[in-house]
């Protein structure tokens, strides 16, 4: 189950900030047909130090950091609000790639909240409303019940987004580029707020 890496990368093809580097290998990643290129794992810990770790969404990226949307009730929202301090990594294999970030952590504005949501499906949207996120329910059929009523209660008409439900941005103070190659001598750069490192692989 071994598989030798192949490509490279040097302080000279570096682009000269993250957010440059991150459109270029994100661009690639969406051109290569990789399933959800924009998936990436999210790592928290609770206020005690307790960690968990699950696969979200990117949804906007720019010079202030990267962007998803969750409840705020959920498991990852209740660490955030006691330890606001995240790590992503964009795992894209088939590219022999990763994307490390590690930074801050705060809520986006409701208006930011606000125009996301209206883009999403409806279906996506009355499921915001009808799911408790990480809290045990009694069956399957509890939810799909919570779901119908929902529908129903809304019709037709405009669905707002649910007040615990919004936007989180990971502010990098480290954003780390990882590109495999040959015999794991793996070439890895970081930025970081003092400049560019490299590290043994």
């Amino acid at each position: 189950m071994r598989t030798e890496y192949e490509g490279e990368l040097t302080e000279e093809t570096l682009a000269a900030d993250w957010l440059t580097q991150f459109a270029a290998w994100f661009a690639d990643a969406v051109e290569s047909d990789l399933p959800e290129p924009n998936a990436m794992l999210l790592a928290t810990a609770s206020a005690s130090g307790r960690p968990s770790a699950r696969t979200v969404l990117l949804k906007g990226y720019d010079q202030r950091g990267f962007t998803f949307f969750t409840n705020y009730d959920s498991r990852k929202g209740s660490d955030l609000a006691g330890n606001p301090r995240a790590s992503l990594v964009f795992p894209w294999y088939a590219l022999h790639r990763q994307v490390l970030v590690s930074g801050t952590v705060a809520k986006v504005s409701r208006e930011e909240t606000a125009e996301y949501f209206a883009v999403r499906p409806r279906g996506a949207q009355l499921g915001a409303w009808a799911s408790p996120q990480s809290t045990v329910i009694p069956s399957r059929e509890a939810l799909e019940q919570r779901l119908a009523e929902l529908t129903e209660r809304f019709g037709d008409g405009e669905i707002e987004p649910p007040p615990h439900w919004g936007g989180f941005r990971v502010t990098p103070e480290e954003v780390e580029f990882w590109q495999g190659r040959s015999s794991r001598l793996h070439d890895r750069l970081r930025f970081t707020g003092d400049g560019i490192e490299r590290l043994a692989p």
